[in-house]
């Protein structure tokens, strides 16, 4: 196999098994945790306006409060899925989101089932998996199943799903078509139902992993290529009102985010991939939101090496979108 494969299989496994003890043990919640002493992946903060607190989630189920970025209180489980569904009884939960949206509170993740498998591509039996909706009343939880059991094909290993309201008014999942499978990632849209509660139609193709001119791969022959993985996208539009959307991938062995833009301003694009990545090396699956302050900053996750471990940090920068582009600021320490 070969070492970017195996690379990126090696973080699968570490998701895989922070999920799986997280899942099965869940710790019990503690006060006055900070930020840089929390390990998730996948960040994801929504900035609450009605009760004045940010909410952070991501990969593991898991939910963290604070009141001001620095402190924090947690963890708390609030995904209540049903064992009767294609979940099965404990699904793996990877990259959850919490966005709110007419009146209630969606949560949008990565659901695995470890016990079903759907296809065996070079070797690799893949797993059942797929980007789904739950939703509640609260910021908090408990987040509940709706009414449509699927939202994205059984045949397929799709994850990351994020949400965008289009310039057509209709809301959309954009998410990533796992590169396990079809071997040149993608990141594809599909409408949802006016309440979220399913999807509607076929999805379409966005763009492929090969098209970013800044991530890198050796193929077989140790040449370059384009890797193929897509990882986390993220929608926003600058102060221009161009349409924007991160995304994450690998430079060999170094995790990293890039940014494409939309040609069209709506999804359907076509998307135009910046040549350069967009953060330093070492920092991806971000997202953006906006302080009670008004301050713009970005989500996302570091990798470190502790007691011979691999583990991942959430980190925030300091962001622009004054102008035509997302620029990235400062790393802080809030």
């Amino acid at each position: 196999m070969k070492p970017s494969v195996c690379l990126t299989l090696l973080a699968l496994l570490l998701i895989t098994m922070t999920t799986t003890a997280q899942q099965r043990m869940p710790p019990a919640p503690r006060k006055n945790v900070p930020l840089d002493s929390i390990r998730l992946s996948d960040p994801f903060i929504l900035a609450d306006q009605p009760t004045k607190t940010y909410y952070m989630t991501g990969t593991g189920g898991m939910l963290w409060k604070s009141k001001d970025l620095k402190w924090w209180e947690g963890p708390y489980a609030i995904a209540k899925t049903d064992s009767t569904s294609w979940m099965g009884p404990r699904p793996m939960i990877w990259a959850a989101e919490i966005h709110a949206y007419q009146g209630k509170y969606y949560y949008f993740a990565t659901f695995t089932n470890r016990a079903v498998f759907i296809d065996t591509v070079k070797g690799t039996p893949i797993e059942r998996r797929a980007s789904h909706v739950l939703v509640s009343d609260r910021p908090d939880g408990p987040y509940v199943p709706m009414k449509d059991p699927t939202y994205l094909p059984a045949n397929m290993p799709t994850l990351d799903g994020t949400f965008w309201v289009d310039k057509n008014g209709k809301p959309y999942m954009v998410y990533c078509y796992e590169w396990l499978q079809n071997w040149d990632g993608t990141i594809e849209k599909i409408e949802l139902k006016p309440d979220l509660s399913g999807s509607v139609g076929k999805a379409k193709l966005l763009f492929r992993a090969s098209e970013a001119p800044w991530s890198r791969e050796k193929d077989e022959n140790g040449k370059d290529k384009p890797n193929k993985v897509t990882d986390g996208p993220y929608l926003f539009t600058t102060g221009t009102g161009r349409l924007g959307m991160i995304w994450t991938s690998w430079i060999y062995d170094v995790y990293t985010q890039g940014v494409a833009y939309s040609t069209s301003g709506t999804l359907d694009g076509p998307w135009i991939q910046e040549k350069d990545p967009i953060t330093p090396p070492n920092f991806g699956h971000g997202m953006l939101f906006r302080t009670f302050e008004g301050k713009l900053l970005m989500s996302l996750h570091s990798h470190r090496s502790e007691n011979g471990r691999t583990i991942r940090i959430p980190k925030l920068f300091e962001v622009d979108l004054s102008g035509d582009k997302l620029k990235v600021g400062q790393l802080i320490a809030p």
